[in-house]
């Protein structure tokens, strides 16, 4: 598992009421359902942690197409 890290969060009282609320609905703690609403929102964004040993986005190899190179037409073209 990652290694977790704490922090202090200065949080409006209404805001964590909501969040209490909603984290009782999922049956989850309030400290869950905020990682899970900020995973979520990292996600949407195209932010998210990629795990571990996954390559960085767009270091992946190109192919013949994305490098320019004209098709092969195949057998019979």
């Amino acid at each position: 598992m990652a290694e977790r890290k704490s922090f202090l969060l200065r949080i409006d009282a209404a805001v964590l009421e909501a969040a209490q609320r909603w984290a009782n609905d999922e049956l989850r703690s309030v400290n869950a359902q905020i990682e899970f609403v900020l995973r979520e929102a990292l996600r949407q964004a195209g932010r998210a942690p990629r795990p571990a040993g996954q390559p960085p986005a767009g270091s992946e190899p190109l192919g013949p197409a994305e490098r320019g190179a004209p098709e092969d037409p195949g057998p019979g073209d």
